[in-house]
């Protein structure tokens, strides 16, 4: 199987999740696709959603939840 990473677009924060007490948009072993939206990056108090590019099963999240991100660091490991 090919693995495929969902990099950063931006530089900011990451959340998995869309409120502190949501469930988070994807877990491992979640099978996703093109437009799901797997995380959200903050900038400066605006919200932008990442969504994904590729389909397949997240394999790996690669950050924790509110670590600094940077423009093309990968986020998350899918397998398609």
């Amino acid at each position: 199987m090919s693995q495929q990473e969902i990099q950063s677009p931006l530089p900011g924060t990451f959340y998995r999740r869309p409120s502190p007490d949501a469930a988070p948009f994807v877990e491992v072993g979640a099978t996703i696709k093109p437009g799901d939206v797997v995380g959200i990056v903050e900038v400066m108090k605006q919200f932008n959603q990442i969504e994904a590019e590729v389909g397949g099963m997240v394999a790996e999240i690669l950050v924790a939840d509110g670590d600094p991100v940077e423009p093309g660091q990968a986020l998350l490991r899918i397998e398609g």
